[in-house]
């Protein structure tokens, strides 16, 4: 602190005190720092220290529970200057009690929009995928094909596909490429996940139908290190390791990296198979041959913090690979014994962030980055499999009627400028604007050099929204509209004739929408949230694969209309803390762009808008804690996803489709969750935990076809499932040292997700986990 000695006339200190989520905070002790100078509480909620004497000071924030917070400041006699901070909870240990403060994740969960949100310290020491522990969550479903890396369908409250968007740190997983998926990434790498379900804020920038999925890495600690190994059935590897060093001169570096493999040779029971001898089909348990699994991935980033022209300015680079052997299509009944998928992809990027630009509250942070992302399709051996390895010399290739050798290139540039600005504690501005660029190319190399007809999408999109905090922070309410632009550049494209005609042009939707939360009592609360969504077309969608999918440039975005309304109540007694949350959710969705046989070719599709879906869903959750020895939830899902299209496509009336106002087939409509822990410190020495974990995932049963086709009694359906998880795990020195072992789906369940596509059953898993800070 310097202050002049002379200096006789004063001036004030004025600002406001955030949560993670964007609420004001009560109670915060302000102080300027090395002085006995502190702030007041004014009715709007904000905090004032006033008559403070011209010079420099360290302005401190704290509050029990949350990590503190310090700016240097420069008080002008006769000027009030503005602070603003945003506090991240805190847990720490001291002589055998917690104290906590609101977790960011229970903050969100609290707030207008129907979010979800997951501490990830909870899993860190076990052998779970992001998609493993989400699935977990309320209306989450996560339906895998087979064991890792295996294709999968991510839906939130009845919508799925690309009707959902992934994020990590509020930028589109897809920059990182096509190798960076849900299924791939362990859970060590993020320190909490965020649902949005249906109603996306402003500030992801992103066309998202059903919503979002964003992966929040450490940002508070200035050095540690995270690494992990781990090793089990099938096979199975996993290695981990993230990081961030910080120098004496400021300059930051941090890294991420994986490695992934899997023989997923797991056993397939009850196959059908031919026997010669008995002349006939006959049910025998085997193991899958061509299943190899491969992904490693590893970022980083060098920078430095807190200088005068930049609050974070960083550059990074990254590179992800995948190499995937093909066991099946899309039933268990097609068998591939040579297929393979191989992939890779490299990005730069560049990050900034500046706070109280130009004045005090405007806060701009930019993103930009350009990606090379390539991956090739093998299919040049002309046999059929079966399931015992045995083979046939067949007149086609295994997936599609010609060889191929198809290579897949889309670069993609993407940037994002994001301005917030806090006029004052009860209102503020997000103004975001993304574009994002995609070129197609694709070609066999069997048949051409390259491809002669490339592609080109550019999506643009502008949000601004405003917030207002009222009645004492009871009541907050956020506004926002959004415009997407999207210019489709394709020169020629084949028409239906056999000849070559232009397919571009630019066109643009409007969103909007709401969402509001307000507190009846300081422990229950309601809030409600609607969305007019909609989402762009993508590139594979317009322009196909290459192989076995044929472009489409007549296709429309998906449009839907999104509700959520829901309460939550939170309670505190002494060591023992309650939370429960009930929503009702309502999405009435068009333009649904799904991929249909073309023409009279079974083995080729096309993308098209088919059908309107409306969906109907509640979902609930408790939680209930008791100290840091025990922890366990409880949620479950009802959805009812309906065929909203009463005439079939591009007719006039007429008949009204069979499966009108049907449930939409292979896809659950009731299924729920429930985990519990129980541990103990220094229960095997100083500074050790013993922790056991279970968890259990119920799926009821559904019907795989349209239930207006056939008799009850001869329709195929997914049964109930049951499937349990064990775990138990050691940490020595506070957590520097741990040791896990697992035991997944430990009564050996036949697990899928779609008819006749199995999973792994009953298998074993080890994992090291060093963590130093």
């Amino acid at each position: 602190m310097a202050i002049s000695a002379n200096a006789q006339q004063t001036g004030a200190i004025t600002g406001s005190v955030l949560s993670a989520a964007g609420q004001p905070l009560s109670d915060v002790a302000v102080t300027l720092k090395g002085t006995n100078k502190g702030a007041y509480t004014k009715k709007d909620g904000s905090y004032l220290v006033d008559q403070v004497p011209a010079g420099s000071y360290t302005i401190v924030a704290s509050l029990l529970g949350y990590t503190r917070q310090e700016q240097a400041v420069t008080v002008t006699a006769g000027k009030t200057i503005t602070f603003r901070f945003t506090l991240a909870e805190e847990s720490l240990s001291r002589e055998g009690v917690t104290v906590t403060g609101k977790s960011q994740s229970r903050q969100l969960k609290e707030s207008g929009y129907a979010v979800n949100a997951i501490d990830t310290k909870r899993f860190a020491n076990t052998t779970s995928d992001i998609n493993s522990v989400l699935n977990r969550t309320t209306g989450v479903k996560v339906r895998e094909q087979g064991g890792m890396g295996s294709e999968f369908n991510f839906s939130i409250n009845g919508l799925s596909g690309r009707a959902v968007r992934f994020f990590i740190d509020g930028i589109p997983m897809e920059v990182m490429g096509s190798s960076m998926t849900l299924n791939n990434i362990p859970v060590n790498l993020a320190e909490r996940v965020e649902i949005y379900k249906g109603v996306l804020p402003v500030s992801l920038g992103a066309d998202a139908l059903g919503g979002a999925v964003n992966l929040v890495t450490n940002q508070n600690i200035k050095n540690y290190l995270d690494a992990s190994y781990s090793f089990g059935s099938f096979n199975t590897h996993r290695a981990a390791v993230t990081g961030q060093v910080t120098g004496k001169s400021g300059i930051v570096a941090r890294v991420s990296a994986f490695l992934n493999y899997s023989d997923n040779n797991y056993i397939m029971k009850a196959m059908e198979l031919w026997d010669e001898d008995k002349q006939l089909y006959v049910k025998r348990d085997v193991r899958r041959f061509h299943d190899q699994y491969r992904s490693y991935m590893t970022q980083a980033e060098v920078g430095v913090m807190h200088k005068k022209w930049a609050d974070a300015f960083f550059v990074g680079a990254g590179f992800s690979a995948t190499d995937r052997e093909i066991q099946t299509g899309s039933n268990q009944d097609n068998v591939y014994g040579a297929a393979m998928q191989n992939g890779h992809a490299f990005n730069t990027t560049l990050r900034y962030r500046k706070d109280h630009l130009f004045t005090e509250g405007l806060n701009l942070s930019v993103f930009a980055a350009h990606t090379e992302d390539k991956y090739t399709i093998t299919d040049t051996t002309a046999y059929r499999y079966f399931w015992d390895g045995s083979r046939v010399p067949g007149n086609q290739a295994e997936m599609g009627p010609i060889k191929q050798r198809t290579h897949i290139s889309r670069p993609r540039n993407f940037a994002r400028a994001n301005f917030s600005y806090m006029l004052n504690p009860m209102h503020g501005f997000n103004l975001n604007y993304t574009f994002d660029q995609v070129t197609n190319k694709n070609y066999n190399e069997l048949l051409t050099d390259k491809d002669h007809n490339p592609g080109r999408i550019g999506k643009h999109m502008v949000g601004l929204g405003y917030q207002q905090t009222l009645l004492d922070s009871r009541l907050t309410n956020t506004f926002f509209g959004k415009w997407y632009g999207m210019q489709l550049q394709q020169p020629e494209m084949l028409s239906g004739n056999g000849t070559y005609v232009a397919a571009s042009g630019f066109k643009s939707y409007f969103g909007y929408g709401l969402a509001s939360r307000f507190n009846i009592l300081p422990v229950l609360g309601v809030k409600a949230s609607y969305e007019k969504a909609y989402r762009l077309q993508e590139v594979g969608e317009l322009f196909g694969n290459g192989y076995d999918q044929i472009g489409n440039a007549n296709l429309k975005p998906e449009s839907s209309n999104n509700v959520n309304a829901g309460a939550f109540l939170t309670l505190k007694k002494g060591q023992h803390r309650f939370y429960a949350e009930g929503n009702w959710y309502f999405r009435d969705a068009a333009d649904f762009i799904y991929a249909v046989v073309y023409q009279s070719n079974s083995r080729v599709s096309r993308y098209e808008n088919t059908s309107k879906v409306q969906i109907n869903g509640v979902e609930g959750e408790i939680q209930y804690d008791f100290r840091d020895i025990f922890h366990t939830t409880v949620n479950v899902s009802y959805q009812q996803a309906l065929n909203n299209t009463k005439y079939a496509p591009g007719t006039n009336g007429g008949t009204v489709e069979a499966t009108y106002r049907n449930k939409i087939p292979n896809q659950p409509w009731l299924f729920g969750n429930a985990l519990a822990s129980l541990g103990r410190n220094n229960l095997l020495g100083k500074d050790t935990r013993l922790q056991l974990n279970w968890d259990m995932q119920y799926v009821h049963w559904f019907y795989l076809t349209w239930e207006a086709y056939g008799a009850a009694a001869t329709k195929n359906r997914v049964p109930n499932q049951y499937i349990q998880n064990l775990g138990l795990t050691y940490s020595l020195q506070n957590g520097k040292y741990n040791i896990s072992a697992e035991c997944r789906n430990f009564t050996d369940q036949r697990a899928y997700d779609n008819f006749r596509l199995q999973k792994p059953g009953r298998a074993y898993y080890v994992k090291l986990r060093y963590f130093i800070k």
